[in-house]
């Protein structure tokens, strides 16, 4: 499910260069909370870096952009 997300999220932010949490687990089967851990785990190891957002609080719009290691 992991590489499966990734895949996904990294697509997405080629094509717009961000994604919403829900846009980056749209399509996926399983428990809802394995798919939300996908993407934490992706902002851990700094793949992503998550944009604060104040006009939305919901888990669905969390937003982000992809982490630019030099």
């Amino acid at each position: 499910m992991y590489t499966h997300i990734r895949d996904h999220v990294h697509e997405l932010l080629a094509a717009s260069g961000a994604v919403t949490m829900g846009a980056a687990i749209r399509g996926e089967c399983g428990d809802s909370w394995t798919m939300l851990a996908c993407v934490d785990r992706m902002v851990e190891i700094g793949e992503l870096l998550e944009v604060p957002n104040s006009y939305y609080h919901t888990g669905q719009q969390r937003l982000f952009i992809q982490n630019k290691k030099e």
